[in-house]
């Protein structure tokens, strides 16, 4: 049974905590609800919450048995971070396998590597403190950053 939510306000939406004790997929949509929602899940997993900033989710969900995670906007989006000093983009839909500290077999995600978009399947935070978030691409391109460049401020 999948847990579906439209937010008519910002206070009407479920907490994580209360999304986590639901049976089955969990399934959400709007930005209202989504946005914060999908940050605060990175969070939870010990993972930067600003690491997805998409604009315009029509739906997002998470299936707790699997670990899949998916975020689908209405069109294909574009982030600078600045403290990373990299550009990011985002396809219409972004999924993930989730784990501890860790978003694997990701789909949706390219970095700008020199001239060409370099896919991003793996992105994992590191280091004793958690100081470090390490993207690596499937064709083996791996680059590290301070896990601060991807907070929810940023």
């Amino acid at each position: 049974m999948a847990f579906s939510s439209s937010a008519s306000s910002s206070t009407s939406f479920p907490s994580l905590e209360s999304l986590m004790e639901q049976e089955g997929p969990v399934v959400l949509s709007g930005d209202e609800v989504c946005i914060p929602r999908s940050a605060d899940l990175l969070e939870s997993l010990g993972l930067p919450g600003g690491l997805l900033p998409l604009k315009d989710i029509q739906e997002c969900g998470f299936d707790k048995t699997t670990g899949l995670v998916w975020i689908r906007q209405k069109k294909k989006t574009q982030h600078y971070f600045k403290r990373a000093g990299r550009l990011v983009s985002f396809d219409e839909e972004v999924k993930a396998y989730v784990e501890d500290k860790r978003l694997k077999n990701v789909s949706g995600v390219k970095t700008k590597e020199y001239l060409v978009w370099a896919p991003v399947g793996d992105i994992a935070v590191e280091g004793s403190f958690d100081e470090t978030i390490r993207f690596k691409s499937y064709g083996g391109i791996s680059r590290t950053f301070p896990s601060q460049a991807f907070s929810r401020k940023e």
